[in-house]
């Protein structure tokens, strides 16, 4: 089992490497009759495409998404949509030099542990290259989200680089799409901006948190013990090239907290519905959504590729000195922001269809 699939009812595998002539994605699953075409996922895949500012990798690609199958007339015809995503800037020459040396903190080692051989162009399919193929995924997600409904939103932002962290009382949803890190702190945006160029001069790389939040999704998706929402979203979101946590609300902080503080006190609103207190459960109760912003943080680690010198190995076990070469991203978190949108929209999809196979959309009613 090669594990290129993801999802239950709404169900996506992706395909191809780095620095092969296309990658892309399979959608099976997607409902039939949802307005769908190129244009609509181009948008989404221009938030991730690289070289767009000097903040990220110079590589230069269009990603030009290509819709082979499954859309007919304009609108999906509940068959498999195929995507596809063809490379243009591909310098495999840059990676001459490391095709029998593991670069530290890459899965080079790791792929040759496993498999005995490794696509050592960029990484291969172990290269954030795929990512791409994942938001033109979820592109197709949030068509059918838009469809179904059309009063939910999903947005994602980073709220630290490096030791660097937002101000949340300047939080401002306008200020995301404002500057080159989504960063809804428009204030502390120029610094981050000196910071990172410091990074990339002094020849290195630093990490990033980015937090993604889902408004506006019904009270009763997911479903106890081995489906539940959050389970599902920390799997998607740890799947992401580079993640090394993920939390769920107030996260690893609740440890902290007692439990009259991390308790969402309910009430019943004028309109006769529940409302919160809080949102310390990031809008997730044993593994069903409550109605409130669903709130998801990942944190992804510093660029493993850089010019500065790291001591390695050889495929042969003979020490070696390792600096990779080609065009690389200061900081992976700016274009994980896009990439963790189209994963919450996968997920959210997937569990509104599981939700209207088990139930029907049946409520129990309160009050």
């Amino acid at each position: 089992m090669s594990m290129n699939t993801f999802g239950h009812l709404f169900r996506f595998t992706t395909w191809g490497e780095s620095h092969g002539p296309a990658l892309g994605a399979t959608v099976d699953g997607c409902p039939p009759g949802v307005p769908l075409d190129a244009l609509m996922l181009q948008n989404w895949l221009d938030k991730r495409r690289p070289g767009q500012n000097k903040n990220m990798t110079q590589r230069q690609e269009p990603d030009a998404v290509r819709i082979l199958s499954g859309v007919f007339d304009g609108v999906t015809t509940g068959t498999p949509i195929q995507l596809m995503i063809e490379n243009t800037d591909q310098r495999s020459k840059d990676y001459g030099d490391i095709a029998q040396t593991f670069r530290p903190g890459h899965a080079d080692i790791t792929y040759h542990q496993k498999y005995g051989l490794r696509d050592y162009r960029g990484g291969g399919r172990s290269s954030a290259r795929e990512t791409a193929a994942r938001v033109a995924a979820g592109g197709v997600a949030r068509a059918a989200i838009h469809a179904l409904a059309p009063q939910m939103q999903i947005k994602g932002y980073m709220v630290q680089m490096g030791a660097k962290t937002i101000d949340r009382s300047r939080f401002d949803w306008d200020a995301i799409d404002q500057n080159d890190f989504w960063c809804p702190d428009a204030a502390v945006a120029p610094e981050w901006e000196d910071y990172l160029q410091a990074i990339r001069k002094d020849q290195n790389s630093v990490g990033a948190i980015i937090e993604v939040v889902a408004r506006g999704v019904p009270a009763g998706i997911g479903a106890p013990i081995y489906a539940k929402l959050d389970t599902d979203l920390a799997a998607a979101m740890m799947s992401i090239n580079a993640v090394k946590g993920v939390e769920i609300g107030e996260g690893m902080a609740a440890a902290a907290l007692t439990g009259r503080d991390n308790a969402d006190e309910i009430f019943m609103s004028n309109e006769g519905v529940p409302v919160y207190s809080s949102n310390h459960s990031g809008g997730i109760l044993g593994g069903i959504s409550t109605g409130q912003d669903i709130v998801v943080r990942f944190a992804v680690k510093p660029t493993s590729s850089i010019l500065s010198p790291r001591q390695s190995i050889r495929i042969d076990g003979t020490p070696t000195e390792v600096v990779t070469k080609g065009r690389h991203d200061p900081c992976v978190g700016i274009r994980a922001v896009p990439v963790g949108e189209a994963m919450m929209a996968c997920v959210i999809l997937d569990h509104i269809l599981l939700d209207r196979g088990q139930t029907g959309g049946a409520r129990g009613k309160i009050g």
